[in-house]
């Protein structure tokens, strides 16, 4: 049985293995390799590794630090196919949602190859007679990333790539249920050019993910995964004396206004409902038509559309969407599709007990579709992560515009609509983070900034963009004066504040 190991200060820890977990094969639901679930040891390790090589490497000047973001953007181009397989062996999604991962995790990389401008501080000549002011952005020296399984590469590219580029020392818990791809971008840092200690993969469970945050050594933490224990890190690091941000859950809406083009609508809540099998915290499980002329509408167009799609291994190419990523997480979203049918909602189209030929034992769910979901409903207020899109119908604009600002969650809303004056008036009072007008999935690009309002973000920065930048460094402000005898008459100069 293949094992797979932390990557500590450029090689593989081979530390002795007290426990481990299956990495399994979605596609088959066979056994594929185990990873090791490390401790204490493992990360002390790391750490000792990270405060050795962090000082030299916050010396180097911000462009050297660039090039190395050049090399590694170009390596793993060079090595996409690759990766991309290896992605969708142990998370299931299709070949072109695992490229798609890749590339959108590049996106923050090559942002970080002008990382030398993010980094210019401000100035002021002449604050004073004799006095200049300026500020310079400082590492924090070693930070950490806990990641979730559905994105492997994007989430830990999304964070180490700013950490680093910054001057940081970066550690990286990806989650247990798909840890090779993180191994293998380690791998590739090191050719890249980054010094040995500057990134590194401890894997582990909630005591690796505890000893992370409890470690004096370590800054910062950045995580990503479900709002509850996103809830949990925020304040356990908090506690700590650690800059913590958390990102969590999201049940994201899709306002259709009367006058959207359904066709148009259809074809994005195909992709963004049930692509990577909905296991996506920016999917669009939730569609608000207004007025129940729309909702029959959308409906009849929505149930040929689901019948078309296709399920399937995640190296077919015509697959749609492929498996998700344990059996555990099948029975999870079956139980939701119960739960919602239990609730009273009309269950349009059920996609249990869906079987693939040749891949009986595969963590395969079909697309769900239901109808007449209501707001007290357990299964709307919280995340199924599946591929299962409910319906909520809203009377008017006021009503589909109070359901994603009163939900529990406020990552990402989309409304859809060719009323400019809708998309204005909506965009500005919705209470959510991130907002799509005819976009299903608005995911901002990488020198904007990413993350959402109420339970689903716990920390007052956004990852990458400049408000990356702000979270992995420190502002040091300067105030100097050199007199020369001759201004003011050589009298010292007192700031006006503190006379």
């Amino acid at each position: 049985m293949r094992i797979i190991d932390h990557v500590i200060a450029g090689g593989t820890a081979g530390l002795a293995a007290a426990r481990t977990s299956p990495v399994y094969d979605p596609n088959t639901g066979a056994v594929q390799a185990e990873v090791v679930l490390g401790a204490q040891d493992a990360l002390d390790r790391a750490v000792a590794a990270a405060s050795a090589a962090q000082p030299a490497w916050a010396a180097t000047n911000p462009q050297r630090r660039a090039r190395v973001m050049f090399n590694f953007k170009a390596l793993v181009e060079a090595n996409i196919d690759e990766l991309a397989l290896m992605l969708s062996s142990e998370h299931g999604k299709v070949i072109a949602d695992s490229k798609g991962d890749i590339q959108r995790g590049l996106e923050v990389v090559e942002f970080c190859c002008g990382i030398p401008h993010a980094l210019k501080g401000e100035y002021t000549l002449g604050a004073g007679p004799g006095i200049d002011v300026y500020s310079m952005r400082q590492p924090l020296g070693i930070g950490a990333g806990i990641t979730p399984f559905n994105f492997p590469a994007m989430i830990p590219l999304w964070m180490g790539a700013v950490a680093m580029a910054t001057g940081n020392a970066f550690i990286l818990k990806p989650s247990e249920r798909d840890p090779s791809v993180p191994n293998r971008l380690a791998a590739l840092w090191l050719e890249a050019g980054l010094p040995e200690g500057i990134f590194q993969v401890v894997h582990g469970d909630k005591e690796m993910v505890d000893a992370i945050l409890d470690h004096p050594a370590i800054g910062a933490v950045s995580f990503v995964g479900s709002s509850d224990i996103a809830h949990y890190v925020y304040n356990r690091g908090v506690a700590a004396g650690k800059r913590v941000q958390a990102m969590g859950g999201a049940k994201n809406h899709g306002i259709v206004m009367p006058d959207a083009d359904l066709d148009q609508v259809v074809n994005d809540l195909a992709g963004a409902a049930f692509g990577s099998a909905g296991e996506r915290c920016m999917a669009l499980p939730v569609v608000v038509p207004v007025g129940d002329d729309t909702a029959e509408r959308l409906k009849a167009k929505l149930i040929p559309a689901i019948a078309a799609l296709k399920v399937g291994v995640s190296t077919d190419a015509a697959a749609h969407y492929g498996p998700v990523v344990t059996q555990a997480h099948k029975d999870k979203v079956e139980g939701w599709i119960q739960k919602c049918a239990d609730e009273g909602a009309q269950l349009v189209v059920d996609g249990r007990g869906f079987t693939l030929q040749g891949h009986e034992n595969g963590f395969f769910v079909g697309p769900t579709l239901f109808d007449h979901v209501t707001p007290d409903m357990d299964s709307y207020h919280n995340e199924i992560f599946g591929p299962v899109l409910q319906i909520v119908r809203a009377k008017d604009f006021e009503e589909a515009l109070s359901l994603p600002s009163r939900h529990q969650y406020g990552n990402g809303v989309a409304i859809f609509t060719r009323n400019g004056h809708a998309a204005r008036e909506f965009a500005a009072r919705v209470n959510v983070g991130m907002v799509g007008i005819n976009v299903p999935i608005p995911v901002p690009v990488a020198y904007h900034t990413f993350g959402g309002w109420k339970r689903s973000a716990f920390g007052d920065t956004n990852q990458h963009g400049m408000e990356g930048v702000k979270f992995w460094t420190k502002v040091k402000t300067v105030t100097a004066r050199w007199p020369d005898g001759s201004v003011d008459g050589g009298n010292a100069f007192v700031i006006p504040t503190m006379a």
